[in-house]
């Protein structure tokens, strides 16, 4: 992974949590487009368009420092947890289920909670599912830990507000820039051949150079034997 990559990924990202965010609050809240459409008003349209797409922009920063954090965690848990940690990441993704319903805010009606959490549990098995076909089937718990908990930590923000329209509003862009960032990673880490190429001939320069410095030094300490 290299720094172009990463700022290459950071703006897709922003790009796809943005759109997502902005077309949701199409639906979620059109009435604030509506306001100013009859009679029609461009600056506070303009006005309403921007807060929305930035509400969305925030949030996929969100999502994006989650998935950084989420690359972390999952290395360190390989390391500690070794072979169990396939097995903790099936009891936090419970967990985190059971929490997505029980300790939201009681503000927020039951049916909407469980539709949710059921929405957060199906939309990572689809892109957990995908994640298996680009790359291999270890890649199943790990994606689905990032789609649920992740995602559930990240909703935490919002939930024990009790707006279940701006709950919606974070969620769609948030589970985006998740599924996204997950969806590519592969390709980010990936090391093309013309990196490959640069790094070979880089190594054989430096080889080169200490292997020239060797000689010099024992050119030196012969030159001042004799």
């Amino acid at each position: 992974m290299n720094s172009r990559k990463v700022v290459n990924m950071f703006f897709k990202t922003l790009f796809v949590g943005g759109i997502v965010g902005l077309i949701t609050s199409f639906f979620v809240k059109g009435q604030e487009y509506l306001n100013f459409i009859n009679p029609f008003n461009g600056l506070e349209l303009l006005g309403v368009f921007l807060f929305f797409t930035g509400y969305a922009l925030v949030f996929t920063v969100v999502s994006q420092t989650g998935f950084f954090a989420y690359l972390f965690i999952h290395r360190f848990g390989q390391n500690f947890f070794r072979s169990f940690w396939p097995t903790v990441q099936v009891l936090l993704v419970a967990f985190a289920l059971f929490d997505l319903i029980y300790f939201s805010s009681k503000e927020i009606s039951l049916l909407f909670k469980i539709m949710m959490t059921a929405f957060i549990l199906i939309y990572g098995l689809i892109i957990a599912r995908i994640k298996v076909k680009q790359t291999n089937k270890t890649a199943f718990i790990p994606a689905l830990f990032l789609m649920v908990v992740v995602s559930a930590l990240q909703l935490s923000l919002v939930l024990r507000a009790g707006d279940v329209s701006f709950i919606i509003l974070m969620l769609m862009p948030l589970l985006a820039a998740n599924a996204y960032q997950l969806l590519i990673l592969h390709e980010v880490t990936k090391v093309d051949e013309e990196h490959k190429r640069r790094i070979e001939e880089r190594r054989k320069q430096r080889l080169e150079q200490q292997k020239r410095k060797r000689m010099e030094k024992v050119k030196k300490t012969s030159d001042a034997k004799s």
